[in-house]
């Protein structure tokens, strides 16, 4: 029996489902997780060592029968409510990274929406404050 993930392991299994949605985990994607993870408070005590194996866990899991609920399901059990939208508002980071949004990651962050039952509201505004971040001069 697996051990129960901890919040920082569900974060980075939302992040890391963000960027293997579309089926290509680029360089810059993975890049944006470990800058990610070193910046945020909500990552404080995190063990940096252990970023590579919860992403193995995760694709692991991605990769058998049902895989992508399995991966929502548990994300939506371990993580309090008031993480929710901090768990939206680093795939939105993910998914933008790349400077393309592609029709998988969209429909991606519309199930998280539905799993974490956010509001459109909120949606909208971590949204367009990636928009705002990624904007090129």
């Amino acid at each position: 029996m697996n051990k129960p993930l901890s919040a920082h392991e569900a974060l980075i299994y939302v992040m890391v489902l963000a960027s293997a949605v579309d089926r290509t985990m680029n360089d810059r994607e993975l890049s944006r997780i470990g800058e990610l993870i070193h910046a945020l408070p909500v990552f404080k005590g995190f063990d940096d060592e252990k970023l590579i194996s919860v992403s193995r866990d995760c694709a692991k899991l991605l990769a058998s029968n049902e895989g992508l609920d399995i991966v929502l399901e548990t994300v939506r059990d371990t993580l309090p409510a008031r993480l929710y939208d901090t768990a939206y508002a680093l795939a939105v980071e993910v998914a933008s990274a790349d400077l393309s949004v592609k029709a998988e990651e969209l429909r991606l962050l519309s199930m998280l929406r539905d799993r974490f039952g956010l509001d459109k509201l909120t949606c909208a505004a971590i949204e367009r404050s990636a928009i705002a971040r990624y904007r090129k001069a």
